[in-house]
């Protein structure tokens, strides 16, 4: 049997923000989506309402989905035509509730040997919150939450 193709889906109140976070974060890349968006503005296919200028006023700046924002891993395939991702990815979709309680599946990012504590504080420079640091028999990691209030483990 082949193993399935996945990806973590993340709520949140504001995609490209936290796209822009994780990728920052993870040192993964941003989706561009732009060409796929484009066609389909151009066919009729999808309403304008339907799409936003992501990074608008930077060298960075396109066209994406309104609602919608992912990352991927640098070193994987990504689909030429849509331009998603076709190995390790995460992608944010709005949600019009707030985050009301612990998750319940999280990131866990581990930090090269003896580089926790610049790790941090490099996540803490991208708007990144520490909630507590834990240090127990089998372990010790520092929980953090992302600018959303999801929260992470930095190990």
């Amino acid at each position: 049997m082949t193993a399935l193709h996945w990806k973590l889906v993340i709520d949140c109140s504001d995609p490209h923000a936290q796209a822009a976070f994780w990728a920052a974060a993870l040192r993964y890349r941003e989706e561009d989506h732009s060409a796929l968006v484009e066609q389909l503005l151009g066919a009729g296919a999808v309403p304008a309402d339907q799409t936003a200028t992501v990074h608008p006023g930077t060298p960075e700046e396109r066209l994406g989905w309104r609602t919608l924002a992912a990352v991927r891993h640098p070193d994987d395939p990504l689909d030429p035509v849509s331009g998603a991702g076709l190995g390790r990815r995460i992608l944010f979709q709005q949600v019009p509730e707030p985050k009301t309680v612990k998750n319940r599946l999280h990131v866990d990012v581990h930090a090269e040997s003896g580089a926790r504590d610049t790790e941090v504080t490099r996540l803490e420079g991208l708007g990144a919150t520490v909630l507590r640091r834990v240090a127990e028999q089998g372990g010790s990691w520092v929980v953090m939450a992302d600018p959303e209030g999801n929260e992470f483990c930095v190990q």
